[in-house]
């Protein structure tokens, strides 16, 4: 991602600010606890692609940074909401905000962060890009509720897990880019063609995300291994394993992830079954195929600049993560 973060560097460094500003309140639990989530990302991948877009796409102008700025407060909050509901210990390599300063607290800030980010979006001046950016808001808001619904559930399709994290994952990616498209006054092609590039990003990111959670380590995550088994979540290793082991491992399926009776050793049998099915590997291998087809959407004439090869690098950047 050098060639990325060099190239955004000062765009960046400008929307930091507006981050630090728009964290500000009187009410000091706010920018403290925001502090305490914001402060431990490191490289705002989101942010980042709005700004990639925006540059590819020909803008000149600084129209995008709001947008960006928004666009990571969007995404904490929803941090913060999903920690809450999922009891999360870490977050970003930190404690979880809601162990620190309570549940009700850590809610009510994601609200607030909720709140500054529509705020900048309408500072921003592009109702095309507010729509792009609150349609987005509520798509994230119904993946985490279907991702609730069917939580424990040992019968979820593949269809219906992407299904699920292409609301609660891959819009926010595909918002950001396509916002920063739109930004730029590109034209509805270039606009579809980034949003196609944002969403199978974020696809191919969540994908490694739940192959890490079985395979990586607290220092790779920035969070606890083996939460989502703990949770009882059925991301796309779980749900191959347990495909192909129905009869066999049927009984110690449902104690652990329908009743979630977890025992010492049971995390470790499950990434066993993992491994031994190629659960892990497919996972990786379909991880690797969106990273191509985003990779593949922003393939046309976009000028001789650096943008474009920056952001296919980042696309195999969120496939070259591993423990």
């Amino acid at each position: 991602m050098d060639l990325l973060l060099k190239l955004a560097g000062p765009d960046m460094r400008a929307v930091d600010g507006l981050i630090r500003e728009h964290m500000d309140s009187p009410v000091p639990v706010i920018p403290a606890l925001a502090d305490h989530l914001i402060a431990g990302s490191a490289k705002r991948l989101r942010p980042l692609l709005t700004i990639a877009a925006a540059r590819l796409c020909g803008a000149r102008d600084d129209a995008c940074l709001k947008l960006a700025a928004a666009v990571e407060f969007i995404h904490t909050a929803t941090l913060l909401h999903d920690d809450v509901v999922d009891s999360s210990q870490l977050r970003r390599g930190r404690v979880a905000a809601h162990l620190i300063w309570g549940a009700p607290a850590s809610v009510l800030v994601g609200d607030f962060l909720f709140a500054r980010a529509f705020e900048l979006m309408v500072g921003a001046g592009s109702m095309p890009a507010l729509e792009i950016l609150a349609r987005a808001s509520r798509v994230i808001s119904e993946g985490e509720v279907l991702q609730l619904t069917r939580s424990h559930d040992l019968d979820l399709t593949q269809d219906v897990y992407i299904e699920i994290i292409k609301a609660k994952t891959a819009e926010l990616f595909a918002a950001a880019a396509e916002a920063g498209a739109v930004s730029a006054d590109a034209s509805p092609e270039r606009c579809r063609a980034m949003r196609k590039f944002g969403q199978d990003l974020g696809l191919a990111f969540q994908l490694i995300d739940d192959a890490l959670d079985y395979s990586g380590d607290a220092d790779t995550l920035g969070k606890n291994p083996g939460d989502d088994f703990r949770e009882g979540k059925v991301t796309l290793p779980l749900l191959l394993a347990m495909q192909r082991t129905a009869g066999s491992e049927r009984d110690f399926w449902v104690r652990t992830v329908d009743r979630r009776e977890q025992q010492e050793g049971d995390l470790d049998h499950a990434r066993e079954l993992m491994r031994e099915t190629g659960a892990l590997d497919e996972t990786l291998a379909l991880a690797g195929r969106y990273a191509d087809t985003a990779k593949a959407a922003i393939g046309g004439d976009y000028g001789s600049n650096s943008w474009r090869p920056a952001l296919q690098d980042l696309a195999d950047f969120a496939v070259m993560r591993r423990a």
